[in-house]
């Protein structure tokens, strides 16, 4: 085994303390991309873990599919088409991911003499094994056969210069992607393009692998470096200071969003980055799982209002999410809305805002004060899709779309209260007023 692959190993698995459960975990990882047979462009995900890179691919799958695809049936593709919109997909990933856009790309496929080696020694129970080229699957090796350690020595890099290069690599493998072990090759891929110290810079503990070594769910850090092509451990806008300690957050806005359902139990908070993406595209996280929200609708991604930007600007001087500042920050909230500061302005706003003399200013008194009546640009009501990965998980156990339709009120209407589910609860952050009409008999499953 390389240096190189042990790097890797450590980065991505931590450093193996027994045997047994790492290559259990391992070989829940071992799928390649493939297609549902009963929703042509929705990917499946045979066991729990990869859905850290299963659901990003999908999600940026989804955006090549929907608005950049002419096809005017979007849920319908041929297999010529698939493949271009698999490869385009993972190509983008590489090129969000690439740390300087003047480097080379890494690809990591399979080694030409290892792979001959191994397949030699078990060529008489598998006469087949002597055609394998160097970027083919070593078919002949079996699972049970090709297990963690293997794995890692009949695997190599290679190097492309340029974008092209890459992306007419990237199609020439179209069927390693798709077949056995393509999921960890191409996460692998990602992470040799960032480069392995760069990645070790950006995540909050070094020390903590990408994949839990014990359950093998992917870590926020590895959603992010898909998501965002930076590997930071958190969710919030920009970076924050703790007992002196730097923490990392995300610093532009993300092309597919992230929503939580751990925000609804107030464990985090996705920051406008992430919760506002340039599509409107959400991988939905729950306590052990990922899944895809998506919609058609571009005014879901509109421009923030004058009063969504006052509530994020306010949100940042309330990083514990309480709903209030001390009235001692209000002059620098103002400051960071270019409202009038002066001191005797603020002054008189303190009092206005805070008769009782708390010491605090509201989020709500507040906004109607210096933003009232400010209409949404979001419609009333407007189709939305959701994906689960997992067969067991959708109804019949195939996956395929769920499709719904969204309201998005104003206020707390009892008249249209629908349910409390927990993708409703995850999408309430986001907008805290959503109801959803779901076509299925049940809503869709975060888990």
């Amino acid at each position: 085994m390389s240096e190189l692959n042990k790097e890797v190993i450590d980065l991505v698995w931590g450093r193996r303390t027994g045997n047994g459960v790492s290559d259990t975990v391992f070989c829940r990882w071992t799928q390649g991309f493939v297609f549902s047979e009963t929703e042509p462009t929705a990917l499946e995900q045979f066991q729990g873990g990869p859905c850290a890179v299963i659901a990003a691919v999908q999600a940026f799958l989804l955006k090549n599919v929907l608005f950049n695809c002419e096809n005017s049936n979007w849920r319908e593709c041929s297999e010529e088409e698939r493949k271009a919109v698999l490869c385009n997909t993972l190509s983008e990933i590489l090129e969000t991911a690439c740390f300087n856009k003047s480097e080379s790309y890494s690809l990591v496929t399979w080694s030409k003499e290892k792979v001959s080696e191994d397949n030699a020694s078990i060529s008489d129970s598998h006469p087949e094994s002597s055609h394998h080229t160097m970027d083919e699957e070593p078919s002949a090796l079996a699972a049970e056969e090709l297990g963690f350690e293997r794995f890692h020595t009949i695997i190599h890099k290679r190097t492309l210069k340029t974008v092209g290069e890459m992306k007419e690599a990237i199609l020439d493998l179209y069927d390693t992607w798709r077949n056995k072990f393509g999921v960890l090759l191409f996460l692998y891929s990602v992470i040799l393009t960032k480069g392995i110290g760069n990645v070790k810079n950006e995540i909050e503990d070094s020390a903590e692998p990408l994949i839990d070594p014990v359950y093998g769910h992917g870590s926020q850090s590895l959603t992010n470096l898909l998501l965002t092509g930076y590997a930071v451990s958190n969710v919030w806008d920009g970076d924050r200071e703790c007992s002196g300690m730097k923490l990392q957050g995300i610093h532009n806005q993300a092309t597919v969003g992230f929503l939580t359902l751990m925000e609804s139990l107030r464990y985090c908070k996705v920051g406008s980055f992430l919760k506002s993406p340039k599509l409107p595209i959400w991988i939905l996280g729950s306590e052990t799982h990922l899944t895809v929200f998506f919609a058609k609708e571009m005014l879901l991604v509109a421009p923030e209002s004058p009063s969504e930007q006052a509530r994020r600007v306010f949100q940042t001087f309330d990083p514990e999410d309480n709903g209030f500042i001390p009235d001692t920050l209000l002059e620098d909230v103002m400051k960071a809305l270019d409202l009038v500061s002066e001191p005797e302005y603020v002054n008189l706003m303190k009092s206005k805002l805070d008769p009782e003399g708390l010491g605090i200013i509201l989020l709500g008194t507040f906004l109607q004060e210096f933003f009232p009546d400010q209409n949404s640009v979001i419609p009333d009501s407007f189709p939305v899709y959701h994906y689960n990965g997992l067969k067991q998980s959708n109804h019949n156990e195939k996956v395929m779309y769920v499709e719904g339709t969204a309201l998005v009120l104003g206020f707390e209407d009892p008249m249209v209260r629908t349910d409390d589910t927990p993708i409703k609860r995850c999408l309430q952050t986001k907008w805290p007023y959503i109801e959803l009409l779901w076509t299925t008999d049940r809503s869709p499953s975060l888990n």
